[in-house]
């Protein structure tokens, strides 16, 4: 077996953080300049806005410039304070959520509204006011108050544990569509492609870090273009060390320029990213759940809240082509096999943990029997016999709380953990 060292896994950074810094710095810019070109246009074209003598219009533009600045900071101030609740919680959920770096756009509309109002103030004089660079100046004020507000009500959201975990399932969601709904091909006849037998050729990493991507398309496609097969020795999701193995491909044919894009298909960063890694979503939520069932913690109904995003996500995958993946040509030939958690895999990152550390808690046991009884009624029949496993250890959990009457209401499904409507069966709670 041969090993070609890959050149072309370095850590890379996702692209979805330049548009909102690129959006930032052009605010900034942008401002500047307007501030810089619209007085002048003024001077030789005079245009509408408020009537200002140049006394007030300085004093309106240097109130509005150390206004905007002050508010800068405190909108600073507020934001750290949300990153400090939101790492309570779990200290991955800010590099997950995209709320932190939409607020880069906030801060270069502040940035520019006041250099707009510093720039604009050095160009009043006594013989012009620039009525319309002065009237703009408050316009902008108006339009930053309003991003402000809806920027605090986001940032009220975020610290709750429901918004968090709401706003991770949204993106799990998204991921979820985008990463695992393959779709499925008929088996070909011959699932290895035609070629005369040869040492494989396994691909190692040059650099450590953590798989963020596989690209399927492209490494199907490049297979495709110099007839090989390709599997996957890492899943994403997976830390690798400089020198281990990625890809191996059969039969061992193709040039280092095919190589190289075999390489470039399987991305390495420095942390797990939820875009094209859906268990680590799955991951983030049961953080929350288990840091607020800590003994330091101990918010059950937080955990609930995480729970019920957890349902969303598991019945969502219930359909899902789960497990080791194969991937196909158009004619049918298989071209890749990518590792992927199965469904069995999947229950225990989801409730396992939960299990443990919410064994003392009602609303857990609970909440998770009603997991269960809504899973079983909607996946397909190989996958609910799993189910089972969960069921018997919430069943073992229960009997070792310390009161008969505890192990009875520990017993009893509810959606809402505790205070739900009972059992559907026909029957009023709480009636004889």
């Amino acid at each position: 077996m041969r090993y070609v060292r890959s050149r072309t896994t370095k850590g890379h950074r996702p692209r979805a953080a330049w548009p909102n810094r690129g959006l930032a710095l052009a605010l900034a810019g942008g401002g500047a300049l307007l501030g810089w070109w619209l007085p002048h246009a003024e001077r030789s074209h005079p245009l509408g806005g408020l009537s200002y003598d140049p006394a007030a219009a300085q004093a309106t533009l240097g109130a509005i410039a150390a206004g905007i600045i002050t508010l800068t900071g405190f909108v600073l101030t507020a934001i750290t304070l949300v990153v400090q609740s939101v790492q309570s919680m779990s200290p991955r959920l800010v590099g997950v959520l995209g709320y932190f770096e939409r607020s880069l756009v906030l801060f270069g509309a502040l940035t520019g509204t006041a250099v707009y109002a510093l720039v604009v103030l050095a160009q009043v004089s006594d013989d012009h006011v620039p009525r319309l660079s002065v009237t703009l100046a408050i316009v902008f004020v108006v339009l930053s108050t309003g991003a402000i507000l809806r920027s605090l009500a986001e940032l009220r959201e975020m610290v709750t544990g429901g918004g968090l975990v709401r706003a991770v399932t949204l993106r799990l969601h998204a991921a979820l569509d985008h990463a695992w709904r393959e779709p499925r091909r008929p088996p070909p006849a011959a699932g290895v492609p035609p070629g005369p037998p040869s040492d494989p050729v396994e691909i190692t990493a040059a650099h450590g870090g953590i798989v963020q991507r596989i690209d399927s398309p492209a490494i199907v496609d490049a297979a495709t273009r110099c007839d090989i097969q390709v599997t996957c020795l890492v899943a994403v999701g997976s830390f690798v060390e400089p020198g281990s193995p990625l890809l191996r491909v059969t039969p061992a044919r193709p040039s280092a320029a095919q190589l190289r894009r075999l390489t470039r298909a399987v991305r390495l960063g420095p942390s797990r990213h939820t875009d094209h890694d859906p268990a680590y979503g799955l991951r983030l939520l049961v953080d929350v759940a288990i840091r607020a069932l800590s003994p330091a913690v101990n918010d059950p109904t937080t955990a609930v809240q995480a729970i019920d995003q957890i349902e969303s996500v598991l019945l969502r995958m219930a359909d899902l082509p789960l497990g080791t993946a194969t991937v196909y040509d158009h004619d049918g030939v298989a071209r890749l096999t990518v590792p992927r958690p199965d469904w069995s895999g999947l229950l225990d990152l989801a409730l396992a943990e939960i299990t443990q550390y919410g064994a003392d808690s009602l609303q857990i046991h609970r909440r998770l029997r009603a997991v269960l009884d809504t899973l079983a009624r909607t996946c397909p029949e190989p996958r609910a016999a799993a189910l089972a496993r969960y069921r018997a250890l919430l069943d073992r959990t229960s009997s070792a709380l310390a009161d008969p009457a505890l192990i009875a209401t520990a017993t009893v499904p509810d959606p809402q953990g505790l205070g739900g409507p009972g059992p559907s069966d026909g029957t009023p709670t709480g009636t004889h």
